[in-house]
């Protein structure tokens, strides 16, 4: 299996010393800048975005702030992410494209979660923030219905 960029900049500055890491599903590649390349239903498991402390605070903005998400700024170059076998190439095969559905709906049930316990002190402001942006980003691409539940900021 390709493994992407492990220790990647900030998707939106591209500084490398970061400060926080969301994780997003595949499918949100699409609302990325320099996505086009990337066959997100090839990505095996979560995409991990990197921020900077200056950019943290700007998605911390926008995400609480104005319940929306940064992904159409973010570069798709700088995300650390894991691809799987070429078996077209390898095998002259072709194999069925990976079924996201799975991980998109854990990952909306843990961001769901997350949100219900927002006024617990032990949820953290990265997790209500990870969980905007996915819940977001979902409602973006036509995989959720935002109306299903409103998010409380």
């Amino acid at each position: 299996m390709y493994a992407g960029l492990k220790n990647t900049p900030c998707c939106l500055c591209g500084r490398e010393d970061t400060h926080t890491r969301i994780e997003v599903p595949p499918r949100a590649l699409t609302l990325m800048e320099n996505s086009g390349p990337i066959a997100w239903r090839d990505v095996v498991g979560s995409v991990t975005l990197r921020f900077c402390a200056d950019d943290w605070a700007l998605v911390t903005d926008l995400a609480i702030e104005m319940d929306t998400h940064p992904l159409s700024r973010c570069n798709a170059a700088h995300v650390s992410l894991d691809l799987r076998e070429d078996h077209e190439a390898l095998l002259s095969a072709t194999k069925a494209a990976t079924d996201q559905t799975e991980l998109e709906a854990r990952l909306e049930t843990r961001a769901r979660e997350t949100l219900e316990t927002v006024d617990d002190p032990y949820t953290e402001e990265r997790d209500v923030v990870e969980a905007i942006v996915v819940l977001r980003a979902l409602a973006d691409l036509g995989v959720r219905d935002p109306s299903e539940d409103p998010l409380e900021g």
